[in-house]
């Protein structure tokens, strides 16, 4: 499949994802909005009690602001149009057990709930908790949770939402759409770039391969499908998560390194790239071990991990501009988004902005993006390797061409005429042609002007030549001219050739051409007949020069 057509492919992909993503920005969270109040836990507290006074409360402080730990949450007095049979969706935390408390209008309270172990039963796709209000003739009035073990560090209750049941379904099948695309683009551009690593073993080939992996295991793990394919237990299933989305950005960051030239990375930088990955990796590995114990200090570092990784963009991005790296446009344009957007995720985390559908699925957004854009540049970058390859293999075939011809006449020179000869299986003819008193034309004409005789000789040999025959200056003024036995040269008429040609000041020149016809299979066998041509020349500078002498022939 050709680069461009594949890479549009992705691109469309990603844009359908987007676009989804554009028209309903907070699908999963359609419906009813709740707002919640928060009041911490305490042992002798009834359900009944707490509905009964809805002031003892706290619904002005920020939720992160209690810490963790066991807590009541009271949600607002619910719409008189909800139905009995309506769903309760919110986002999936760190806790480790639930209960929801449903007062309804005859006075009645139902409970349902879950814990961290049985949270997989509940789970939707773009990790949304959601239960079904427990059935009772009379409407819901209002809602009451006990949350027992949370960690606190987004939040204790966040995005509870009623929805009817024909909108959590739409809401499933949307998000079934953008994770099916999201994983079906990562799988086209994994087995098609895994095709070209085999092709072209580029070291920035595997590690995008990686890349792209570890993101297909973040999307399974952050999507809440891993839970509802397995009874993982949810606050394992995040650790996972937390793990896999590090993995991800040094993934990414090991990407960078191996697709931008290396002299971008070299000095301080390379070692600071070093520090970066591991510090990430260590801080989201010690999390994800350790919590909920050690959560107030692992946590924040992990999260710091990231403000490095995004500070650590700025340094390559210079240095890229300044050693002019050919690959910058294209590494900007893919990481712009997903440094804004993960710049975003910074500040939710450190809780400057409040929770968002968007906000928690932004990193996939953002990683598809770079992915698909990443991908661009991995075509771009193959282009210009192949255009190198182009340009070394010309350069290579132009360097053997001259290494093998003759510099003033353009012919072969001895070394490549030998080279080609020796080893032939049949009977060859070979032609050897001496320039004769070729020393008086040089004291005549001057050496520019000698040259010049040997490239009309030369000239002179080419058109006289058959099509398979091998022509070369094998001397100063000596040539040679090697055909099969069974079509040999005219040597008289390769000497009339050389008459008619007209000489530098008029001058006349004659040659003088001896032949032998004989086997060319070893290097005992040229010898054999370069001294049997020899000969015949020698015999026709003595005979008067200007002539041909035929050595004494050998059957094939």
């Amino acid at each position: 499949m050709p680069i461009g057509l594949s890479i549009r492919r992705v691109v469309a992909i990603l844009l359908l994802v987007l676009a989804s993503i554009v028209a309903r920005p907070a699908s999963a969270a359609t419906g009813t909005p709740l707002g919640v109040c928060i009041l911490p836990a305490a042992s002798d507290e009834s359900p009944a009690a707490l509905f009964a006074h809805p002031d003892r409360f706290d619904c002005i402080s920020r939720q992160t602001d209690h810490g963790g730990g066991d807590y009541w949450a009271l949600s607002q007095p619910l719409s008189t149009a909800t139905p009995p049979q309506a769903l309760l969706r919110q986002a999936s935390l760190w806790q480790q057990r639930t209960t929801l408390y449903v007062l309804y209008a005859d006075g009645a309270i139902r409970h349902t709930g879950y814990t961290s172990a049985t949270a997989g039963r509940h789970l939707m796709l773009g990790a949304i908790i959601q239960l079904a209000l427990p059935p009772h003739h009379a409407r819901p009035v209002r809602l009451l949770w006990h949350i027992e073990g949370s960690l606190n560090r987004r939040g204790i209750l966040i995005g509870p939402t009623i929805v009817a049941p024909s909108t959590a379904a739409r809401t499933e099948v949307e998000m079934a759409a953008l994770y099916a695309a999201f994983a079906g683009m990562c799988l086209s551009l994994l087995i098609y770039n895994l095709a070209l690593w085999a092709a072209l073993r580029q070291a920035f080939q595997p590690a995008y391969c990686l890349m792209v992996l570890c993101l297909l295991g973040y999307a399974f793990t952050s999507s809440g499908l891993l839970g509802q394919l397995t009874d993982i237990d949810n606050n394992d299933r995040q650790r996972l998560n937390y793990v896999l989305l590090a993995w991800s950005a040094a993934a990414a960051m090991v990407f960078a390194r191996a697709f931008l030239e290396r002299r971008v990375f070299d000095g301080w930088l390379r070692p600071y790239s070093n520090a970066v990955v591991a510090f990430l990796l260590l801080a989201t590995g010690s999390y994800a071990l350790f919590a909920p114990r050690f959560a107030d200090i692992t946590d924040p570092l992990s999260t710091t991990g990231y403000v490095l990784v995004l500070t650590w963009l700025v340094p390559v991005l210079v240095r890229a501009w300044r050693r002019r790296s050919n690959y910058l446009w294209v590494f900007a344009l893919a990481w712009g988004a997903p440094v804004a957007l993960a710049g975003v995720r910074v500040l939710a985390a450190f809780n400057f902005i409040g929770w968002q559908l968007w906000i928690d699925n932004s990193t996939l957004l953002a990683m598809a993006l770079e992915a698909a854009l990443s991908s661009l540049g991995v075509a771009y970058r193959i282009r210009l390797l192949s255009l190198e390859r182009d340009e070394a293999r010309e350069q290579e075939i132009a360097a053997r061409l001259l290494a093998a011809t003759d510099p003033l006449t353009g012919l072969l020179n001895r070394r490549a005429f030998l080279d080609d000869a020796i080893g032939r299986t049949q009977d060859h003819q070979l032609v050897l042609i001496d320039i004769d008193h070729f020393k008086s034309i040089n004291e005549t004409i001057g050496h520019d002007g000698g040259d010049e005789v040997l490239r009309v000789i030369a000239r002179a040999l080419r058109s006289s030549a058959s099509p398979e025959a091998l022509v070369a200056r094998v001397g100063g003024e000596e040539f040679a001219m090697l055909a099969p036995a069974d079509r040999p040269l005219d040597a008289g008429a390769v000497l009339d050739a050389l008459r008619r040609e007209r000489m530098p000041f008029d001058l006349t020149v004659t040659a003088s051409i001896g032949t032998c016809i004989g086997p060319m299979t070893r290097e005992v066998d040229w010898k054999a007949m370069y001294r049997c041509a020899d000969r015949a020349l020698f015999e026709a500078k003595a005979a008067g020069r200007d002539r041909v002498r035929n050595g004494i022939a050998r059957a094939a």
